[in-house]
């Protein structure tokens, strides 16, 4: 079942409770769940990559859920070979048009994957999915995410609060910045152009070659003067 605002609200006190008793006992998480998107432009096509660097407290990792912000309503998972992958829909209200022109009732609220092999402690994995990026440069994408283990969880859902330095949350949500659509226009001046240069070049040649064959022409019919001359000056 995908998150619910009670169900966050859960898990990020849990959140909160566990990473006073790490703090409590010395023993922070040595990395947290990440999110790595191949680009971050708005209304881009990106590949988003989740990485778990270990399980919960030396537990074995046993499912990965990752809630999906609001503004993507599309995302396609890749198939990973040890774990099961289910898609958990939402309804639209309202319903929103797609890149075709069709009607969306539902979108994609959660991506959860399952281990066939629980991951040891010690091993890492990557989950990559592939969405399409809101148009809203500057906006913050969230992913809160929980990772459960043989014993255990680590819910990965704590969102800084206003002012707050994320560095300063034990249990982070993985998330990134929107950026701005680059300049895509190109320079006039680096346009250079190459038809009329050769155009130039290729008339500057002929009107040589020109010149050579008047002259030739001229001499050779010097040369058929004189031989004449000298035919009739025989005779």
């Amino acid at each position: 079942m995908f998150f619910t605002r009670r169900r966050v609200a859960q898990l990020g006190a849990l959140g909160l409770l566990t990473a006073a008793t790490v703090a409590l006992t010395g023993s922070p998480a040595a990395a947290h769940v990440t999110i790595s998107p191949s680009v971050t432009t708005a209304g881009s096509y990106a590949v988003l990559t989740l990485g778990v660097p270990h399980g919960c407290d030396g537990s074995a990792t046993t499912k990965v859920s990752i809630q999906i912000p609001e503004q993507i309503v599309t995302v396609t998972p890749t198939v990973n070979p040890n774990w099961t992958v289910e898609k958990v829909m939402a309804d639209l209200n309202p319903p929103v048009k797609d890149s075709h022109g069709n009607e969306v009732t539902q979108r994609v609220a959660e991506v959860v994957y399952t281990a066939r092999t629980p991951l040891p402690d010690d091993l890492r994995d990557t989950f990559e999915l592939s969405v399409k990026l809101p148009d809203a440069a500057g906006e913050t994408l969230a992913f809160p995410s929980v990772q459960t283990c043989e014993q255990g969880e680590t819910p990965w859902v704590q969102l800084p609060a206003e002012g707050q330095n994320a560095d300063e949350l034990e249990y982070p949500a993985p998330k990134f910045v929107l950026t701005a659509q680059a300049d895509g226009d190109a320079d006039d001046a680096s346009v250079q152009p190459v038809a009329q240069t050769s155009t130039e070049s290729s008339d500057g040649g002929t009107g040589a070659v020109g010149w050579i064959a008047l002259v030739l022409g001229a001499l050779g019919l010097l040369a058929g003067g004189l031989a004449l001359v000298r035919t009739r000056r025989t005779a």
